[in-house]
């Protein structure tokens, strides 16, 4: 089969497609997956860096969510069948035409739902709807502040939001990606680059945010702790502006702010059913039409190089993919 294979540690440059054997079979509890589209996550390009907290050793295929058909069940499977359209999560293996994942972290592809979208749907919207409504506790009404809001898990969580019936103050950097966050249904849309906490009070008649989502980190963790109201809490998802910051525990104390960490790979590892039964809750609201990733790049398995590239400069709002190329 072809496949992506990271041949060392370094930037996008470090890939190489070319032919590598065929998985084994599918094991006690796996699937064998034709996959066809896969997601494109800044998760992968920390991995090829060797800057991820699970390090992988050069030669490895990346990639850790897809979409396609069954092919092959292993023993014990009984929920999936070959020919089944599937999402799937794997550790490793997923920029490849065939992946074998384990049968529990699968799920039907949504009616409705074309297999890119599949392809880049469990990361994104898991994460948001554990972050806002598990963690985050959000109650409709509430004032959400989404940070890095035109990325994958910042316009589901504008969507989830809203379906929710919170109040979305989104901040991105260019106009073009406001414009993408407003079409998505957030209240409002501010550039943040030069300071956001005046334009936050502004249009909350100076009460602040509830909760603010952040998956960038650095100064503007800091800047959001002023945003937070009486009994704030901050979502801790990541550190994409360069790092975490050290937290002034005294914003924490006068506001009574709580701050909470979000990673959605620890939820699937201390509470499986709980990341099982999200997962069904979210492909349902996906079925009914009420969730829909928005796809900005679309580039051919080959070409994954240049797909994290356009990741890394932040040219992509919402998510890319990369597909199978059919001859």
């Amino acid at each position: 089969m072809k496949a992506v294979v990271c041949e060392a540690f370094g930037g996008p440059e470090v890939l190489a497609y070319r032919d590598v054997p065929d998985p084994p079979p599918p094991g006690p509890g796996e699937i064998q997956v034709r996959i066809e589209a896969r997601g494109v996550q800044y998760v992968d390009v920390l991995m090829l860096a060797g800057k991820y907290q699970f390090r992988p050793e050069p030669p490895f295929i990346p990639g850790g969510e897809a979409a396609g058909s069954v092919v092959a069940v292993g023993p014990d499977v009984t929920q999936f069948h070959v020919g089944d359209r599937v999402m799937s999560r794997h550790t490793l293996g997923a920029c490849a035409e065939l992946g074998n994942a384990k049968a529990t972290l699968c799920d039907h592809v949504p009616a409705g739902m074309s297999i890119e979208a599949a392809g880049v749907f469990r990361g994104a919207y898991t994460t948001a709807y554990h972050a806002l409504l598990q963690r985050g506790r959000m109650k409709a009404g509430e004032w959400v502040l989404v940070h890095g809001a035109a990325g994958g898990i910042g316009i589901a969580a504008i969507q989830v939001a809203k379906l929710f019936d919170a109040k979305v103050i989104a901040t991105a950097s260019a106009e073009e990606k406001r414009r993408a966050c407003l079409d998505e249904g957030a209240d409002h849309a501010i550039d943040y680059q030069h300071g956001f906490l005046d334009q936050v009070k502004q249009l909350t008649d100076g009460r602040g945010v509830d909760i603010v989502y952040d998956p960038i980190g650095a100064q503007v963790t800091d800047e959001s702790l002023r945003c937070l109201s009486w009994c704030g809490r901050l979502l801790i998802l990541g550190f994409l502006g360069g790092g975490p910051t050290n937290i002034r525990s005294n914003y924490l104390l006068i506001k009574g702010i709580d701050a909470i960490g979000v990673r959605i790979g620890g939820l699937n590892e201390a509470d499986p059913a709980l990341a099982a039964a999200n997962m069904k809750e979210l492909a349902q609201l996906a079925a009914k039409g009420r969730l829909r990733p928005r796809i900005s790049h679309r580039f051919p398995l080959a070409k994954a190089a240049e797909a994290l590239r356009a990741v890394i400069d932040r040219q992509v709002v919402g998510k890319a993919v990369l597909v199978t190329q059919t001859d």
